[in-house]
Protein backbone atom coordinates (compact mmCIF):
# COMPACT_ATOMS: atom_id res chain seq x y z
CA UNK A 1 0.00 0.00 0.00
CA UNK A 2 1.19 3.55 -0.51
CA UNK A 3 1.17 6.25 1.60
CA UNK A 4 2.14 9.97 1.19
CA UNK A 5 5.52 10.07 1.26
CA UNK A 6 5.88 6.43 -0.10
CA UNK A 7 4.39 7.51 -3.08
CA UNK A 8 6.24 10.39 -3.97
CA UNK A 9 9.65 9.65 -2.67
CA UNK A 10 12.16 6.75 -4.09
CA UNK A 11 13.86 7.05 -0.96
CA UNK A 12 10.98 5.93 1.39
CA UNK A 13 9.80 2.92 -1.10
CA UNK A 14 6.59 1.48 -0.33
CA UNK A 15 6.04 -1.85 1.42
CA UNK A 16 3.72 -4.71 0.67
CA UNK A 17 1.66 -5.80 3.94
CA UNK A 18 0.58 -9.17 3.88
CA UNK A 19 -2.44 -11.16 5.63
CA UNK A 20 -2.49 -14.09 3.72
CA UNK A 21 -5.38 -15.56 4.52
CA UNK A 22 -7.65 -12.59 4.43
CA UNK A 23 -5.86 -11.10 1.37
CA UNK A 24 -6.26 -14.18 -0.78
CA UNK A 25 -9.70 -14.70 0.14
CA UNK A 26 -9.93 -10.77 -0.95
CA UNK A 27 -9.02 -11.30 -3.81
CA UNK A 28 -10.70 -14.32 -4.95
CA UNK A 29 -14.22 -12.05 -4.02
CA UNK A 30 -12.82 -9.12 -5.95
CA UNK A 31 -12.23 -12.02 -9.16
CA UNK A 32 -16.01 -13.69 -9.12
CA UNK A 33 -17.30 -9.80 -8.52
CA UNK A 34 -15.17 -8.74 -11.36
CA UNK A 35 -15.89 -11.46 -13.91
CA UNK A 36 -19.78 -11.42 -13.07
CA UNK A 37 -19.71 -7.33 -13.53
CA UNK A 38 -18.08 -8.19 -16.50
CA UNK A 39 -20.37 -10.85 -17.81
CA UNK A 40 -23.73 -8.37 -16.75
CA UNK A 41 -22.14 -5.49 -18.03
CA UNK A 42 -21.36 -7.19 -21.38
CA UNK A 43 -25.19 -8.32 -21.40
CA UNK A 44 -26.59 -4.87 -20.10
CA UNK A 45 -24.60 -3.37 -23.44
CA UNK A 46 -26.34 -6.03 -25.69
CA UNK A 47 -29.70 -5.35 -24.30
CA UNK A 48 -30.35 -1.87 -23.25
CA UNK A 49 -31.07 0.87 -26.36
CA UNK A 50 -33.32 2.29 -28.47
CA UNK A 51 -34.76 -1.21 -29.13
CA UNK A 52 -34.93 -3.45 -26.19
CA UNK A 53 -34.01 -6.99 -25.91
CA UNK A 54 -34.51 -9.34 -23.06
CA UNK A 55 -31.24 -10.16 -21.23
CA UNK A 56 -32.03 -13.88 -21.76
CA UNK A 57 -32.77 -13.64 -25.95
CA UNK A 58 -29.19 -11.84 -25.61
CA UNK A 59 -27.23 -14.34 -23.81
CA UNK A 60 -28.88 -16.71 -27.00
CA UNK A 61 -27.71 -14.49 -29.60
CA UNK A 62 -23.94 -13.89 -28.07
CA UNK A 63 -23.65 -17.87 -27.57
CA UNK A 64 -24.74 -18.16 -30.93
CA UNK A 65 -22.34 -15.73 -32.52
CA UNK A 66 -18.83 -17.51 -30.79
CA UNK A 67 -20.19 -20.81 -31.56
CA UNK A 68 -21.43 -22.38 -28.31
CA UNK A 69 -25.09 -22.28 -29.52
CA UNK A 70 -26.25 -23.59 -33.23
CA UNK A 71 -29.32 -21.82 -33.30
CA UNK A 72 -30.60 -18.93 -31.73
CA UNK A 73 -34.53 -19.25 -31.09
CA UNK A 74 -34.97 -15.40 -30.87
CA UNK A 75 -36.41 -13.04 -33.73
CA UNK A 76 -33.89 -12.39 -36.39
CA UNK A 77 -34.11 -8.42 -36.15
CA UNK A 78 -32.94 -9.07 -32.56
CA UNK A 79 -30.15 -11.09 -33.36
CA UNK A 80 -29.35 -9.05 -35.91
CA UNK A 81 -28.75 -6.21 -33.74
CA UNK A 82 -26.88 -8.18 -31.12
CA UNK A 83 -24.17 -9.48 -32.95
CA UNK A 84 -23.67 -7.43 -35.86
CA UNK A 85 -24.35 -4.02 -34.04
CA UNK A 86 -24.10 -3.97 -30.23
CA UNK A 87 -22.00 -6.46 -29.62
CA UNK A 88 -18.44 -5.94 -31.64
CA UNK A 89 -18.93 -2.11 -29.56
CA UNK A 90 -19.00 -3.90 -26.58
CA UNK A 91 -16.22 -6.08 -27.54
CA UNK A 92 -14.04 -3.33 -28.29
CA UNK A 93 -15.18 -1.57 -24.90
CA UNK A 94 -14.14 -4.68 -23.40
CA UNK A 95 -10.39 -4.60 -24.66
CA UNK A 96 -10.13 -0.89 -24.44
CA UNK A 97 -11.06 -0.56 -21.09
CA UNK A 98 -9.06 -3.50 -20.11
CA UNK A 99 -5.86 -2.16 -21.83
CA UNK A 100 -6.10 0.90 -20.62
CA UNK A 101 -6.10 -0.46 -16.92
CA UNK A 102 -3.65 -2.33 -17.29
CA UNK A 103 -1.33 0.04 -19.13
CA UNK A 104 -1.88 2.25 -15.72
CA UNK A 105 -1.47 -0.19 -13.30
CA UNK A 106 1.93 -0.67 -15.32
CA UNK A 107 2.65 2.93 -15.37
CA UNK A 108 1.76 3.53 -11.56
CA UNK A 109 4.04 0.38 -10.71
CA UNK A 110 6.92 1.93 -12.50
CA UNK A 111 6.75 5.58 -11.28
CA UNK A 112 5.38 4.58 -7.91
CA UNK A 113 3.28 6.79 -8.09
CA UNK A 114 -0.98 5.97 -7.84
CA UNK A 115 -1.35 9.52 -9.84
CA UNK A 116 0.24 8.35 -12.80
CA UNK A 117 -1.67 7.75 -16.16
CA UNK A 118 -0.78 5.99 -20.17
CA UNK A 119 -0.66 9.52 -21.43
CA UNK A 120 1.61 10.94 -18.73
CA UNK A 121 4.20 9.47 -21.59
CA UNK A 122 2.35 10.66 -25.17
CA UNK A 123 0.67 7.76 -25.73
CA UNK A 124 -2.31 9.97 -25.88
CA UNK A 125 -1.39 13.15 -27.59
CA UNK A 126 0.78 11.22 -30.07
CA UNK A 127 -1.85 8.63 -31.20
CA UNK A 128 -4.15 12.22 -31.20
CA UNK A 129 -2.00 13.92 -33.67
CA UNK A 130 -1.76 11.16 -36.03
CA UNK A 131 -5.50 10.54 -36.12
CA UNK A 132 -5.57 14.52 -36.80
CA UNK A 133 -3.62 14.71 -39.37
CA UNK A 134 -5.05 11.69 -41.32
CA UNK A 135 -8.11 12.89 -40.67
CA UNK A 136 -7.86 16.40 -41.93
CA UNK A 137 -5.76 15.26 -45.02
CA UNK A 138 -8.81 13.17 -45.78
CA UNK A 139 -6.94 9.94 -46.44
CA UNK A 140 -9.50 8.65 -43.79
CA UNK A 141 -12.20 8.72 -45.69
CA UNK A 142 -11.15 6.53 -48.60
CA UNK A 143 -9.04 3.20 -46.05
CA UNK A 144 -10.90 1.83 -43.01
CA UNK A 145 -7.36 1.09 -41.23
CA UNK A 146 -5.99 4.24 -41.88
CA UNK A 147 -7.12 5.98 -38.33
CA UNK A 148 -6.65 2.96 -36.02
CA UNK A 149 -3.01 2.93 -37.65
CA UNK A 150 -1.95 6.24 -38.06
CA UNK A 151 -3.09 6.86 -34.66
CA UNK A 152 -1.12 3.64 -33.24
CA UNK A 153 1.82 5.07 -35.02
CA UNK A 154 1.91 8.28 -33.74
CA UNK A 155 1.53 7.08 -30.38
CA UNK A 156 4.49 4.80 -30.76
CA UNK A 157 6.52 7.52 -32.96
CA UNK A 158 6.07 9.72 -29.43
CA UNK A 159 6.77 6.91 -26.96
CA UNK A 160 10.17 6.04 -28.97
CA UNK A 161 10.83 9.91 -29.51
CA UNK A 162 10.53 10.24 -25.62
CA UNK A 163 12.18 6.72 -23.89
CA UNK A 164 14.87 7.99 -26.89
CA UNK A 165 15.25 11.58 -25.35
CA UNK A 166 15.18 10.32 -21.84
CA UNK A 167 17.95 7.69 -22.28
CA UNK A 168 20.11 9.89 -24.16
CA UNK A 169 19.57 12.86 -21.22
CA UNK A 170 22.56 11.07 -18.96
CA UNK A 171 19.80 11.22 -15.89
CA UNK A 172 17.80 8.22 -16.67
CA UNK A 173 14.96 9.02 -13.81
CA UNK A 174 11.43 8.72 -13.60
CA UNK A 175 11.33 12.56 -12.46
CA UNK A 176 12.78 13.23 -16.18
CA UNK A 177 10.92 10.76 -18.31
CA UNK A 178 7.69 12.61 -16.61
CA UNK A 179 9.23 16.08 -17.33
CA UNK A 180 9.97 15.14 -20.88
CA UNK A 181 6.17 13.52 -21.13
CA UNK A 182 4.88 16.79 -20.25
CA UNK A 183 6.93 18.84 -22.90
CA UNK A 184 6.00 16.12 -25.90
CA UNK A 185 2.35 16.32 -24.54
CA UNK A 186 2.71 20.23 -25.23
CA UNK A 187 4.49 20.42 -28.52
CA UNK A 188 1.70 17.63 -30.14
CA UNK A 189 -1.18 19.46 -28.42
CA UNK A 190 0.28 22.37 -30.47
CA UNK A 191 0.57 20.52 -33.52
CA UNK A 192 -3.45 19.49 -33.39
CA UNK A 193 -3.98 22.93 -32.75
CA UNK A 194 -2.39 24.14 -35.76
CA UNK A 195 -4.28 21.16 -37.67
CA UNK A 196 -7.31 21.50 -36.37
CA UNK A 197 -7.10 25.70 -37.39
CA UNK A 198 -5.97 24.60 -40.66
CA UNK A 199 -8.83 21.66 -41.45
CA UNK A 200 -10.66 23.22 -44.68
CA UNK A 201 -14.21 21.43 -44.38
CA UNK A 202 -15.73 21.67 -41.44
CA UNK A 203 -17.17 17.34 -41.68
CA UNK A 204 -13.69 17.14 -41.15
CA UNK A 205 -13.54 19.17 -38.22
CA UNK A 206 -16.50 17.38 -36.63
CA UNK A 207 -14.67 14.00 -37.20
CA UNK A 208 -11.47 15.13 -35.55
CA UNK A 209 -13.76 17.06 -32.12
CA UNK A 210 -15.62 13.53 -32.12
CA UNK A 211 -12.26 11.15 -31.90
CA UNK A 212 -10.44 13.59 -29.94
CA UNK A 213 -13.32 12.83 -27.12
CA UNK A 214 -13.46 8.85 -27.45
CA UNK A 215 -15.99 7.00 -28.54
CA UNK A 216 -17.19 3.51 -29.49
CA UNK A 217 -19.33 4.50 -31.65
CA UNK A 218 -19.64 2.79 -35.01
CA UNK A 219 -17.24 0.13 -34.07
CA UNK A 220 -17.07 -3.24 -36.09
CA UNK A 221 -15.82 -6.42 -36.19
CA UNK A 222 -12.90 -5.03 -38.10
CA UNK A 223 -11.88 -3.20 -35.42
CA UNK A 224 -12.20 -6.20 -32.81
CA UNK A 225 -9.95 -8.12 -35.03
CA UNK A 226 -7.37 -5.28 -35.04
CA UNK A 227 -7.39 -4.77 -31.57
CA UNK A 228 -7.92 -7.91 -29.61
CA UNK A 229 -4.62 -9.71 -30.33
CA UNK A 230 -2.04 -7.30 -29.92
CA UNK A 231 -4.33 -6.49 -25.93
CA UNK A 232 -4.04 -9.97 -25.17
CA UNK A 233 -0.45 -10.37 -25.77
CA UNK A 234 1.17 -7.14 -24.38
CA UNK A 235 -1.20 -7.80 -21.03
CA UNK A 236 -0.14 -11.51 -20.75
CA UNK A 237 3.37 -9.64 -21.44
CA UNK A 238 2.86 -7.12 -19.18
CA UNK A 239 1.69 -9.87 -16.49
CA UNK A 240 5.00 -11.82 -16.30
CA UNK A 241 6.55 -8.71 -14.56
CA UNK A 242 4.20 -9.19 -11.93
CA UNK A 243 6.85 -9.40 -9.44
CA UNK A 244 9.37 -7.46 -11.07
CA UNK A 245 6.87 -4.52 -10.46
CA UNK A 246 6.28 -5.45 -6.45
CA UNK A 247 10.26 -5.39 -6.52
CA UNK A 248 10.45 -1.80 -8.10
CA UNK A 249 7.53 -0.79 -5.24
CA UNK A 250 10.32 -1.11 -3.25
CA UNK A 251 13.09 0.55 -4.32
CA UNK A 252 15.71 0.41 -7.36
CA UNK A 253 18.45 -0.72 -4.47
CA UNK A 254 16.15 -3.32 -3.09
CA UNK A 255 15.39 -4.55 -7.05
CA UNK A 256 19.00 -4.34 -7.73
CA UNK A 257 19.93 -6.62 -5.29
CA UNK A 258 17.28 -8.77 -5.99
CA UNK A 259 18.98 -9.26 -9.76
CA UNK A 260 16.48 -6.85 -11.19
CA UNK A 261 18.34 -4.86 -14.20
CA UNK A 262 16.06 -1.49 -12.99
CA UNK A 263 16.99 0.61 -16.27
CA UNK A 264 15.94 -2.14 -18.64
CA UNK A 265 13.44 -3.91 -17.23
CA UNK A 266 11.47 -0.23 -16.39
CA UNK A 267 12.14 0.52 -20.17
CA UNK A 268 10.70 -2.66 -21.50
CA UNK A 269 7.42 -2.46 -19.24
CA UNK A 270 7.04 0.88 -20.23
CA UNK A 271 7.40 0.17 -24.00
CA UNK A 272 4.52 -2.68 -23.77
CA UNK A 273 2.22 -0.13 -21.49
CA UNK A 274 2.75 1.96 -23.83
CA UNK A 275 2.14 -0.15 -26.71
CA UNK A 276 -1.15 -0.82 -24.89
CA UNK A 277 -2.50 2.78 -24.65
CA UNK A 278 -1.74 3.26 -28.49
CA UNK A 279 -3.27 -0.14 -29.87
CA UNK A 280 -6.70 0.72 -27.30
CA UNK A 281 -6.59 4.78 -28.15
CA UNK A 282 -5.98 3.59 -32.06
CA UNK A 283 -9.57 2.17 -32.22
CA UNK A 284 -11.33 4.29 -29.33
CA UNK A 285 -9.85 7.69 -29.39
CA UNK A 286 -8.85 9.23 -26.58
CA UNK A 287 -10.46 8.23 -23.27
CA UNK A 288 -8.91 9.36 -19.86
CA UNK A 289 -9.27 8.72 -16.48
CA UNK A 290 -9.71 4.75 -16.95
CA UNK A 291 -5.75 4.40 -16.75
CA UNK A 292 -5.87 6.12 -13.77
CA UNK A 293 -8.67 5.91 -11.65
CA UNK A 294 -9.45 2.01 -11.66
CA UNK A 295 -6.18 0.92 -10.82
CA UNK A 296 -6.06 2.99 -8.05
CA UNK A 297 -9.61 1.72 -7.03
CA UNK A 298 -8.07 -1.47 -6.83
CA UNK A 299 -5.60 -0.83 -5.18
CA UNK A 300 -7.24 0.78 -2.55
CA UNK A 301 -9.19 -3.05 -2.54
CA UNK A 302 -6.93 -5.67 -2.95
CA UNK A 303 -3.32 -4.43 -1.81
CA UNK A 304 -0.22 -3.00 -3.97
CA UNK A 305 0.55 -6.76 -5.15
CA UNK A 306 0.72 -6.63 -8.94
CA UNK A 307 0.00 -10.66 -9.58
CA UNK A 308 -3.28 -9.29 -8.50
CA UNK A 309 -3.59 -5.55 -9.36
CA UNK A 310 -3.11 -6.17 -13.39
CA UNK A 311 -5.98 -8.89 -13.86
CA UNK A 312 -8.80 -6.92 -11.39
CA UNK A 313 -7.90 -3.76 -13.27
CA UNK A 314 -8.52 -5.41 -16.33
CA UNK A 315 -11.91 -6.99 -15.29
CA UNK A 316 -13.19 -3.65 -13.73
CA UNK A 317 -11.60 -1.47 -16.51
CA UNK A 318 -13.27 -3.38 -19.28
CA UNK A 319 -16.84 -3.52 -16.95
CA UNK A 320 -16.24 0.19 -16.16
CA UNK A 321 -15.65 1.10 -19.73
CA UNK A 322 -18.82 -1.14 -21.68
CA UNK A 323 -21.20 0.64 -18.21
CA UNK A 324 -19.84 4.03 -19.37
CA UNK A 325 -20.83 3.85 -23.08
CA UNK A 326 -24.08 2.42 -21.98
CA UNK A 327 -24.27 5.76 -19.72
CA UNK A 328 -23.17 7.46 -23.03
CA UNK A 329 -26.11 6.42 -25.21
CA UNK A 330 -29.02 6.28 -22.29
CA UNK A 331 -28.20 9.91 -20.07
CA UNK A 332 -29.62 12.13 -23.05
CA UNK A 333 -31.37 10.29 -25.37
CA UNK A 334 -31.82 10.28 -28.24
CA UNK A 335 -28.73 12.56 -28.32
CA UNK A 336 -25.64 10.53 -27.74
CA UNK A 337 -22.49 11.47 -25.62
CA UNK A 338 -19.35 10.31 -26.03
CA UNK A 339 -17.91 7.92 -23.99
CA UNK A 340 -14.68 9.87 -23.40
CA UNK A 341 -16.74 12.73 -21.79
CA UNK A 342 -18.97 10.66 -19.18
CA UNK A 343 -15.36 9.06 -18.28
CA UNK A 344 -14.18 12.41 -17.94
CA UNK A 345 -17.25 13.35 -15.73
CA UNK A 346 -16.94 10.36 -13.09
CA UNK A 347 -13.12 10.16 -13.01
CA UNK A 348 -12.42 13.82 -12.67
CA UNK A 349 -14.62 13.68 -9.60
CA UNK A 350 -13.05 10.57 -8.12
CA UNK A 351 -9.29 12.08 -9.29
CA UNK A 352 -9.71 15.03 -7.34
CA UNK A 353 -10.73 13.42 -3.87
CA UNK A 354 -7.49 11.01 -4.86
CA UNK A 355 -5.38 13.98 -4.65
CA UNK A 356 -7.42 15.36 -1.21
CA UNK A 357 -6.68 11.70 0.32
CA UNK A 358 -2.75 12.08 -0.89
CA UNK A 359 -2.71 15.27 0.90
CA UNK A 360 -3.56 14.41 4.37
CA UNK A 361 -1.67 11.42 3.76
CA UNK A 362 -4.01 8.52 4.35
CA UNK A 363 -3.53 7.39 0.58
CA UNK A 364 -3.22 3.69 0.33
Amino acid sequence: MYSKTEASSPSHPPVLRRHPARGHARVALLGAAGLAALLLSVIAGCSIGPVSIRFADTLQAILHAIGWLDHAGIPERDLMIVTAIRLPRVLVGVFVGAALSVAGTAMQGVFRNPLVEPGYLGVSSGAAAGAVIVIASGFAQHASYALPLAAFAGALAAVILILAIWRASGKPNVTTLLLLGIGINALLSAVINVVIASAPHEQQLRSIVFWLQGGLEARTWEHVQLIALPVTIAAILIALFSRTLNLLLLGDEHAQASGVPVQGTRYTILLLASFLTGTAVSVSGIIGFVGLVIPHLIRLLAGADHRHLLPLSALFGASFLVLADLASRMILQPVTLQVGVVCACIGAPLFIMMLLRRRKGNLA
